[in-house]
């Protein structure tokens, strides 16, 4: 920045344009003079070389495919106007003028410019054009719908860009000069998440740097970018603690997500309920960006310029990870309290406790609640009940599990029901013929042997209802199942999906291992800590098929649905997001997964969810109540509807 030098700042902007891989390139506030110019800008000079440099910046964007804005001063009839200019393909598409003047503290912007008001002229002459001119003014190019607002404009009760997205814009923009102050960069951060979150839109903030005048102020050169209710990115700023000694330019750039913008606002009625309250009349300018000399541009495609999360129902390592962790487990507990309410005081609350992760955070959770409410923990009666595919290690987690934390335990063998069951059905377990005289152990025995292929889903199906019948025969069931297998249908209908109340409803299964894990690390020690860890780390499976003959688990699940981390990136994106099948895709092949995958493992992996998602609607349909934690839900009886016969080949194509 050079005070006072229009020339100059051209120059520097015109390299910033140059250099930057971009749709849309946004200035500072009065970028092309200076903001701390003071009684300068009422000179001739100024103003007259500041034109001079709008109009060699407008030429220069003809040599990209680029929408840029910047800011300066600009005479309108008689009066001196803080005003932005938007160009594109070499010319002015729109100016929009400063709407409140901040004439307060340090600021003295009365002294110089004159607001708008109702009374500026609908358009401007510029070089020759009349250009658009005003506050009521969108800028469309391609799906991108542009309102641009000015500093001070931002900081106001009402905004102009809450207006401006209410009539469309999805990308407001704010060119800012705004001074450092202690705790400033905080606030200024929080008003650009928050906007972009009220708004439903994405918003880019630019401010000017430390070029500026330092006479009374030092600018800390903040860019921002939010998108709704979330910060993409920010860039360097004096005062940010990493470089004492940073005075240079600065700069962010992000991709924003416009097809999820407009999902949000599709779903969220009180968005189209604001346009019926709150509309104003908005003119639309429409950009037509021209193709470019292949030799001068545009700039090599980089690769996506957002972090995308891989995980992202895992709080991310962070400062903010524990309090996210303790939020999770303080809702589960709070909804189970209120449920232990209605109940009598003496109710045994029931956990069938297999060793595996979703029973164990359901246990981790009763017991918080019990510790909470007074209620002993031997009102939680753990039941283990190994079947003809519980191994040694699940059945020493689970009995372990149960010792450490205290609660009562019971045992129930049900091979012999099983079995019963079986004779009564007239079935062939996995094939193998039996009869009266047949024996469980030696049952299991033959078992042992089947093949690794080998598929009976009545043999699989009564171990998971004789498990809930044993259940639901004991008093208030705490269900375990958690939202990944509801968006899977990896449960056995009347059996696994069934209970009084489920805590776990609405938590994925990375969620889940992640959950166990933190627990493990800050709420326990010792001998529990180990066996949690333990749990976390075993392979996950519902084990209703039998162990190889070596003991090991022969049922993983992942080897039949496909990785977790894939699927619940998968339905928080269609479910979240409403993405489409090569929308899910491509972000796919950017995240950066724990595992590396095929394309065509990735590819085939969403198409077995959209399919297992939308024949399995019917058991979502009578799931138990639980709360929900998160953004992504699958009651039906909040956030997610649809018919139990839906077709899924439009979303697999």
């Amino acid at each position: 920045m050079s005070i006072a030098n229009p020339a100059a700042n051209a120059a520097a902007s015109m390299r910033m344009i140059d250099g930057v891989d971009a749709d849309l390139v946004v200035l500072p506030e009065l970028g092309l003079t200076g903001y701390t110019c003071g009684d300068l800008f009422a000179s001739d000079a100024l103003i007259e070389s500041a034109m001079d440099a709008l109009a060699e910046i407008a030429a220069h964007t003809s040599l990209h495919r680029k929408v840029v804005i910047v800011g300066l001063p600009m005479v309108v009839g008689n009066s001196l106007m803080n005003v932005a200019a938007v160009m594109a393909g070499g010319n002015i598409e729109a100016v929009i003028p400063k709407t409140f003047l901040p004439t307060y503290r340090e600021f003295y912007e009365g002294r110089h410019f004159r607001a708008s008001t109702g009374a500026d002229p609908k358009t401007i002459e510029l070089f020759g054009d009349d250009v658009p001119f005003g506050t009521d003014i969108l800028v469309r190019q391609g799906d991108a719908v542009i309102a641009v607002e000015i500093c001070e404009d931002f900081w106001t009760p009402i905004p102009p860009s809450s207006h401006a997205a209410i009539a469309g814009a999805n990308v407001l923009v704010n060119l800012s000069a705004s001074n450092e102050t202690i705790g400033k960069a905080s606030w200024r951060r929080d008003l650009v998440r928050s906007q972009s979150g009220r708004c439903i839109a994405a918003y880019v903030y630019s401010s000017a740097g430390p070029g500026e005048s330092t006479s009374d102020l030092v600018f800390g050169g903040h860019c921002l970018i939010a998108e709704n209710g979330g910060i993409l990115g920010e860039s360097r700023r004096v005062g940010d603690g990493v470089d004492p000694s940073h005075v240079g330019e600065t700069i962010v750039t992000r991709d924003v997500d416009l097809q999820r913008l407009a999902h949000d606002r599709r779903v969220i009625g009180s968005f189209d309920d604001a346009m019926t309250r709150a509309h104003r009349d908005f003119r639309t300018v429409t950009i037509e960006l021209p193709e470019v000399d292949e030799d001068r541009g545009p700039l090599p495609r980089m690769d996506l310029l957002r972090h995308l999360d891989a995980h992202p129902f895992v709080p991310d390592e962070s400062d903010e990870l524990e309090a996210r962790c303790a939020e999770i487990f303080a809702i589960q507990t709070a909804g189970l309290i209120k449920r232990l309410s209605r109940l009598g005081k003496n109710t045994t609350l029931s956990i069938g406790v297999s060793g595996g992760l979703d029973s164990t955070l359901a246990l981790l959770v009763a017991i918080r609640a019990c510790d909470a409410i007074g209620k002993p923990r031997t009102d939680i009666a753990g039941i283990t009940m190994p079947g003809f595919g519980t191994t040694d290690h699940t059945r020493a987690s689970a009995d372990q599990l149960i010792e450490l934390t205290g609660i009562r335990p019971e045992l129930i063998d049900i091979r012999q029901l099983c079995l019963d069951t079986f004779l009564s059905l007239a079935h062939s377990p996995l094939g193998i013929s039996i009869n009266d005289e047949t024996k469980v152990d030696g049952l299991q025995s033959t078992l042992n042997q089947v093949s690794d292929d080998a598929k009976d889903l009545t043999f699989e199906n009564v171990q998971a209802r004789i498990r809930t019948m044993l259940l639901m025969s004991r008093g208030f069931v705490l269900g375990t199942g958690d939202m990944s297998e509801q968006a899977l249908g990896w449960s056995t209908y009347n059996a696994d999906h069934m209970s009084m109340y489920n805590v776990n409803t609405s938590i994925p299964k990375t969620l889940v291992r992640f959950l166990v894990r933190y627990a493990a690390d800050h709420d326990h020690d010792g001998p529990l800590r180990e066996v949690l860890h333990r749990i976390a780390d075993t392979p996950i499976s519902p084990e209703l098929l039998p162990p190889r003959s070596d003991g090991t688990i022969r049922q993983a699940t992942e080897a039949t649905v496909g990785s977790y981390e894939l699927l619940d990136f998968f339905l928080y994106h269609f479910v979240r997001n409403g993405f489409d099948r090569d929308k899910i895709l491509y972000l796919a092949s950017h995240a950066k997964f724990d595992q590396t995958y095929e394309s065509e493992t990735i590819a085939t992996t969403l198409d077995g969810f959209f399919k297992r998602f939308f024949i399995n609607q019917f058991k979502r349909n009578c799931v138990p109540d639980g709360p929900k934690v998160g953004s992504v839900s699958l009651s039906p009886r909040g956030d997610w509807r649809m018919p139990s016969d839906a077709d899924s080949d439009a979303f697999r194509e």
